[in-house]
């Protein structure tokens, strides 16, 4: 978990466990570029080269028959061994994983060995030991593994951690919480996550965690979103809502977090009691009007989503709660700039802002074809496109500019005697 220049939370955009060795891959070797000036010494060198490649594959034959050795003897001892083989075992998968020159075929190795089974049924285990060693060997299994991934789920990992989800435990509930991300990344695992009612354990972990759980938390409940129908509330909750929002308000709002984060929000703004979250919580309509300001093209398509759903349920509840915090002109600039999804958001939200009845609204959509015909007679067809967009930038820029001039006179012209004193 990454800290920035202030409180700016930079979590990656798919966290692994500081605890799971992160492989480097090897660089391969590049000898295009060498030329050879004498025959012979090329040939020398060659056949210098040839022996060395013989030799250098023997060597890594040979490593790879006494790791093979090593992964069968770990997993005799977890098939067949004491409580305590199985714990040593459980240990020396993460230092195997970890000290291999090729982790992924380690991995893909272990995993083909019949580890996997010996190591689920360690999770329920009485013994906190044996718990904790079993969840850093699964986890070091799962990272950047699919066919792992699945392997574990497939032989019943997930009851037990959604067990592990409920411990007073820390640790290990923060272990379990990375688990379920790396887990929740294959597809095949989500509808078996989600029907095992981890989500609302997870959401638990929002409000009550440590900053990494948090962060893996969001990143998992993200994953099984994938699956899930946008005005369904199988997976989130109204709880979820403050601390995505403390979340995102900490956050760079272009990083690939704010885009997990806000297309979160954007689904709990498609029910009542998210909706009613979100405008209740400390800086949440404010939140996600910066992030339309600020953000990625990603998360600014979800803010302003989760803004139009707002409006759109309830323009009068909503309208003066979204204009308040001064979201016109990021919107306007959202025309020009964003997503073609968000484009239309965003006019269209413009447009339920607007003080005027609807019956007298000029709707985004028409200004656009009135200026595109103005841009097609001045300069063509061939250039009426370029013309339209440099057009509608300089009226949003102008329209930025006054609405900076109101809020200003407004100050202004704010009388201090009725300020209240704190």
């Amino acid at each position: 978990m990454g800290v920035g220049e202030t409180t700016k939370l930079e979590p990656e955009p798919e966290p692994e466990p500081k605890d799971v060795h992160r492989h480097q891959e090897e660089e391969e070797e590049d000898d295009d570029d060498v030329e050879e000036e004498e025959e012979g010494l090329s040939d020398t060198r060659t056949a210098i080269a040839l022996g060395l490649s013989a030799k250098g594959k023997g060597q890594r034959q040979r490593q790879q028959q006494q790791e093979c050795a090593v992964v069968q003897q770990v997993s005799d001892k977890l098939v067949s061994g004491s409580l305590q083989w199985k714990i040593e075992a459980a240990r020396e998968i993460r230092k195997l994983v970890r000290k291999s020159p090729s982790s992924s075929k380690t991995r893909s190795r272990l995993g083909a060995a019949g580890v996997v089974q010996p190591l689920v049924f360690m999770l329920s285990s009485s013994n906190p030991d044996a718990r904790h060693s079993s969840l850093l060997a699964l986890l070091n299994l799962a990272v950047r593994n699919e066919r792992n991934k699945v392997k574990i789920v497939t032989a019943g990992a997930i009851p037990p951690l959604v067990e592990l989800l409920k411990t007073q435990n820390s640790s290990i509930r923060e272990l379990a919480t990375a688990a379920i991300l790396s887990l929740s990344a294959a597809a095949p695992n989500k509808p078996i996550i989600v029907a095992s009612g981890a989500a609302p354990l997870l959401v638990q972990i929002l409000n009550s965690g440590s900053v990494q759980g948090r962060v893996d938390a969001v990143t998992a409940l993200y994953n099984l979103s994938t699956i899930i129908e946008k005005n369904s509330t199988e997976l989130l909750n109204a709880s979820a809502v403050s601390p995505l929002i403390n979340l995102l308000k900490e956050c760079k709002k272009y990083s690939k977090f704010a885009e997990k984060a806000t297309a979160l929000l954007e689904i709990l703004s498609n029910f009542e009691e998210g909706r009613t979250a979100i405008s209740v919580a400390d800086g949440g309509i404010l939140t996600l009007v910066e992030t339309v300001e600020d953000g990625s093209l990603v998360s600014t398509q979800h803010a302003v989503g989760a803004l139009l759903s707002l409006c759109l349920s309830c323009r009068d509840k909503y309208r003066e709660l979204i204009l308040k915090e001064g979201a016109i002109p990021g919107l306007l600039r959202l025309t020009v700039e964003g997503t073609s999804e968000a484009q239309d958001r965003a006019r269209v939200l413009l447009d339920l802002l607007r003080d005027s009845p609807p019956e007298r609204r000029l709707a985004s959509s028409v200004l656009e074809k009135i200026v595109y015909d103005i841009a097609e007679r001045v300069d063509g067809a061939d250039k009426a496109a370029e013309t339209a967009k440099r057009l509608l930038q300089d009226m949003v820029q102008r329209s930025m500019e006054q609405s900076l001039n109101c809020i200003q006179h407004r100050a202004a012209s704010c009388n201090p005697s009725v300020i209240p004193s704190t």
